[in-house]
C-alpha cells in the first residue's frame, strides 16, 4: 500500500486488495486459503514477510503458511509453538486496536522461547517511527462471534508480519487495514475449515454408504443363497412373529412359495404339540427344536435360532431366524432311543422300558410319622420295615419313601372277589413252556422265529394302550390298566390259547405252551416288587398244572 502521507489510495492497489480477498474466499482447500492469506499480506498490504500461525486441536500454534522468503519458509513451516508462549506474546507489548506490537526494546525476552522465528538483518533505525529488525507485529484472527465481532469468537490463529516496505511502523491507516485484513482472513479460514470438514464428512458419508450398500448386498446374497433356511419376521406389536421375508432354502424345505410364507407367522406353522416350546423360546438369541408344517401336511424337525435386528432409533425391530433341517438327526436320535428301550429281536419294549412305564404309574409311599426312625433302620435291616401306623417301607430298594406325586391318580389292586367292581393295573407275567427243547432240537434260528411270532400274537391280543414287553429270554410281561380280576384272568386265557397254536419255524411246525402269573400294581410298591409278585404267581400257576398239559394249556 502507499505511504501514510498520501491522501488517497491508488485504484490499482484497491483492485489488488480486492483480488486477494476474492482469492481467499474461493481457494479450493484450507491449505490454499492459508497460503493465499500469507501471500495477500505481501502483495496487497506492503509487508515483506508474512506468516500464518494456525491453532491446532491440541491448542498449540503451527506455522501453516509463509510468504516473502523461501529460505524462511523452508525453515519454519510446519513447526509449532506452545499455546503458553503465544499467550505471553499476545499479552505483552502495545495494543494497536486488535493488533499486538512488541518493540525491539521488549522483544528480546522472546528470543529463546519455543515459537518458530525468522531473524532479519538490517541497520538500526535512525528515526523514532522507523521499523527495527527485531520489532514484532501480530494480528490475532478470531472466529466470527454471534454478532459478527472480529474478536468475540475463539482464537483460530495469529497473522505475524515483518519489514514494511516503506521501512516505517504502520500508521493508523495501515494498522486498520491489517486489522480488517486479519478479520477477513479469519472468516475465509473458518469457511475453508467448514468446507474441508464438510468435504471430509461427505467423503466419510459416501464411504459409509458404499460400505452399507456392500454390507446390504453381502447380507442379501448370504440370506438368499444360504444353504439352510432364513427368515425375517416382525418383532413386537400386533404383527409380532409375522414372516416378512424368506429365502429359497426355507421355501423348499416347507414346500411353500415365498408369497404364501408372508401370510404366516411361525406360530401358524409349528406343530400343535410344539407351541409351548416356541413360546418359551426367548426372542433375543432364542433357540428351539420343533416341528414345522409342510405344504403337504407333514412336519419336519427344525432348529430355530433367533437374532434381534435393532434400529438405532427405535430399538429392536425384527427377528432374523435361522432354520436348520434336523430331520435326519432327529430320526437317528429316535432310532437310538428306540434301540435303547426296545428288544432288538421282537421290537417289543425291553426290560428297562417296561420298568420305566410301570414306575411312572406308581407314586411313592406316604410319609411315615416315624420317618426319622425308619431312616435309621434302613442301614440296619435293608428290607421292608412296617411302622406303628401299618405303613411298609422298603429302604433297601433305593426308592424314596417320602412324599407323593401331585395330581396323581392312585393305582390300587382289585379286591379278592372277582366281581367287586374294582379296576386296577394288571401285570401278566408270561413264561413259555417247551421253548428250550425247540432251541436244543432245531437251533437258535428256530427259537428266534418262535419268539418273534409269540411277540406278534401277544401284541395282537391286547388293547391299544396296553404294553407288551420282552423281559428277557422266553419271558414276556403285559401291562393292562383298568382291568378287574376276572378281566385279567380272561385275558391270560385268550393269550395262552393264541400262543399254543402251531408256529412255522425253519420249515416245520412247532408248538410251545405258556404259563401266566397275574400280579397287581398299586401305589407304595416299586416296579421290581410288582414284577416279582407276578413272577411268583406265574411259577405257582406253572407248578399247578401237570407237566404234560403245560404246552397245550
Amino acid at each position: 500500500m502507499e505511504t501514510e502521507s498520501e491522501p488517497y489510495v491508488r485504484l490499482a492497489s484497491l483492485r489488488q486488495l480486492h483480488q486477494v480477498m476474492a482469492d481467499m474466499n474461493t481457494a479450493r482447500s484450507l491449505a490454499d486459503t492459508l497460503q493465499t492469506v500469507a501471500d495477500g499480506v505481501v502483495q496487497a498490504l506492503g509487508y515483506e514477510l508474512a506468516c500464518v500461525n494456525l491453532v491446532r486441536p491440541d491448542g498449540d500454534l503451527v506455522v501453516a503458511a509463509f510468504s516473502g522468503n523461501q529460505a524462511a519458509e523452508a525453515l519454519i513451516t510446519g513447526r509449532a509453538g506452545s499455546r503458553e508462549s503465544w499467550e505471553r506474546r499476545l499479552g505483552m507489548g502495545e495494543q494497536w486496536g486488535d493488533l499486538i506490537f512488541i518493540p525491539h526494546t521488549e522483544g528480546w525476552i522472546l528470543d529463546d522461547d519455543d515459537v518458530p522465528q525468522w531473524y532479519t538483518d538490517g541497520p538500526a533505525p535512525r528515526f523514532e517511527d522507523e521499523w527495527h529488525p527485531s520489532d514484532r507485529l501480530f494480528a490475532p484472527m478470531y472466529a466470527p462471534g454471534p454478532q459478527g465481532s472480529g474478536n468475540s469468537g475463539e482464537l483460530i490463529g495469529v497473522l505475524s508480519v515483518d519489514r514494511p516496505r516503506n521501512g516505517r511502523r504502520p500508521g493508523a491507516w495501515g494498522r486498520e487495514a491489517l486489522q480488517m485484513y486479519a478479520f477477513q482472513a479469519a472468516i475465509a479460514i473458518s469457511n475453508a475449515r467448514l468446507r474441508s470438514n464438510m468435504q471430509r464428512a461427505l467423503v466419510r458419508l459416501e464411504r459409509d454408504q458404499q460400505a452399507l450398500r456392500a454390507s446390504e448386498e453381502s447380507f442379501r446374497q448370504a440370506f438368499e443363497y444360504a444353504p439352510s433356511g432364513m427368515a425375517i419376521a416382525e418383532m413386537g406389536g400386533d404383527q409380532h412373529g409375522r414372516i416378512l421375508r424368506t429365502n429359497d432354502a426355507l421355501c423348499r424345505l416347507l414346500g411353500r412359495p415365498a408369497s404364501a410364507m408372508r401370510r404366516y407367522a411361525f406360530s401358524d406353522l409349528v406343530h400343535p404339540e410344539d407351541i409351548g416350546t416356541l413360546l418359551r423360546t426367548s426372542a433375543e438369541g432364542g433357540r428351539a427344536e420343533l416341528r414345522l408344517g409342510r405344504r403337504d401336511g407333514t412336519y419336519v424337525w427344525v432348529s430355530l435360532r433367533n437374532s434381534v435386528v435393532a434400529d438405532a432409533a427405535d430399538g429392536p425391530r425384527f427377528l432374523l431366524t435361522h432354520v436348520e433341517d434336523i430331520e435326519e438327526r432327529k430320526r437317528r436320535e429316535l432310532q437310538l432311543a428306540h434301540r435303547a428301550s426296545h428288544d432288538s429281536l421282537t421290537g417289543l419294549p425291553n426290560s428297562a422300558e417296561l420298568r420305566a412305564r410301570l414306575a411312572a404309574r406308581l407314586c411313592r409311599r406316604p410319609q411315615s410319622p416315624h420317618a426319622a426312625v425308619a431312616d435309621a433302620m434302613d442301614a440296619a435291616y435293608g428290607h421292608p420295615v412296617t411302622d406303628s401306623g401299618g405303613h411298609t417301607f422298603d429302604f433297601g430298594s433305593g426308592a424314596d419313601p417320602y412324599g407323593a406325586y401331585d395330581h396323581h391318580v392312585h393305582t390300587v389292586a382289585p379286591g379278592s372277589g372277582r366281581d367287586d367292581g374294582t379296576k386296577g393295573l394288571a401285570v401278566l407275567f408270561c413264561d413259555l413252556d417247551g421253548f428250550k427243547s425247540i432251541n436244543d432240537r432245531f437251533g437258535h434260528n428256530a427259537g428266534d422265529a418262535v419268539l418273534i411270532e409269540v411277540a406278534r400274537r401277544l401284541g395282537g391280543g391286547v388293547r391299544d394302550g396296553d404294553t407288551v414287553a420282552r423281559l428277557g429270554g422266553d419271558e414276556f410281561v403285559i401291562l393292562a390298566d383298568g382291568l378287574g380280576r376276572a378281566d385279567a384272568e380272561d385275558l391270560a386265557v385268550r393269550l395262552r390259547n393264541e400262543i399254543i397254536q402251531p408256529i412255522r419255524a425253519e420249515g416245520r411246525a412247532v408248538r410251545v405252551g405258556a404259563s401266566f402269573g397275574i400280579g397287581w400294581a398299586h401305589c407304595g410298591m416299586t416296579a421290581d416288587e410288582v414284577l416279582k409278585s407276578a413272577d411268583e404267581r406265574m411259577y405257582v400257576e406253572k407248578r399247578s398244572r401237570p407237566k404234560q398239559h403245560r404246552r397245550a394249556g
